[in-house]
């Protein structure tokens, strides 16, 4: 018996709203409203790829060259970006992901992973996404540390907003206060610059044309923030809330512009390099943080 490449499906309606939970990653492989999307999703024969709808768990983003020092103790990860040398997005993404709800609410679908030690990650994490339909999706991940010490942790996602047409000629539109700039090559951190005046100010909408982006952004005005696509022909808008202090947006070059990457994530990229924003769990405790994905 063949297995998918994704791992097993989980489908979830309501109100119009139709997604489907996998357990290669515990991710997202794609999420409509009336039969159109408002994620890019990938076929159930394949892997997620470039990311798509994939969660990121113990850190989203890069660390450059994977090494980093958590309370005097040097780490080295897996170089899981070698072209420029970096550990990327997690431990999670390849892992195969559990369901724990018992499948009675066509609506509701949650899913756990035990994270267990390893190589420049010596810690244990229970790890759980619960994903909710309503007049949206909700998606809801915690971390817990189960084991004997403290846990350096960060979160982030990776789904990529869609109307359904190439984002060119899309209106989009957030707030935020600063943007990372990033070497080109290796993608690591320079500095933070102010959005205004730069070429990423889009507070009052504007459309992508042909501007490249791949860049965290933060200052994103406290408690929830929105990322809004809007098709500017019929009006149909794919809207991202979450309550994370970054954001990462990628105009999607690896997949040819069709939909834009929306990333909220509690930390910068290199955090457990520089201890910004850095969550430290302390054995017993947990973080939860909260997206909503809507039309």
């Amino acid at each position: 018996m063949s297995v998918l490449p994704s791992g097993e499906q989980w489908m979830v309606q309501a109100g119009g709203y139709a997604a489907t939970v996998v357990s290669v990653g515990g991710g997202l492989r794609g999420l409509t409203y009336d039969g159109r999307p408002l994620l890019l999703g990938y076929g159930e024969d394949e892997p997620a790829h470039a990311g798509i709808g994939q969660q990121l768990f113990p850190w989203p983003n890069r660390i450059s060259d994977g090494k980093y020092t958590f309370q005097g103790v040097d780490q080295q990860l897996a170089l899981t970006e070698p072209t420029g040398q970096n550990a990327i997005h997690g431990l999670t993404r390849w892992a195969n992901w559990e369901r724990l709800d018992d499948g009675t609410d066509p609506a509701v679908v949650e899913v756990g992973y035990r994270l267990h030690g390893q190589p420049g990650y010596p810690h244990q994490l229970d790890l759980r996404l619960g994903y909710r339909l309503d007049d949206g999706l909700t998606v809801t991940a915690t971390a817990t540390n189960i084991g004997a010490s403290d846990a350096p942790y960060g979160y982030g996602t990776h789904p990529y907003l869609s109307v359904g047409r190439l984002i060119d000629e899309c209106v989009l539109e957030f707030h935020a206060n600063e943007w990372l700039e990033v070497s080109p090559e290796r993608m690591t951190p320079i500095g933070l610059l102010p959005v205004d005046g730069s070429p990423y100010d889009f507070r009052d909408g504007r459309a992508i044309g042909k501007l490249d982006i791949d860049n965290a952004f933060t200052g994103l005005g406290g408690g929830s923030w929105s990322v809004t696509l809007t098709d500017p022909d019929s009006g149909t808008k794919a809207v991202l809330t979450s309550d994370t202090p970054w954001l990462q947006l990628y105009t999607g070059a690896a997949i040819g512009r069709t939909a834009l990457a929306v990333e909220p994530m509690t930390c910068p990229p290199n955090a457990f390099i520089t201890g910004q924003d850095l969550i430290v769990l302390k054995p017993g405790e947990s973080h939860t943080t909260t997206l909503r994905v809507s039309a």
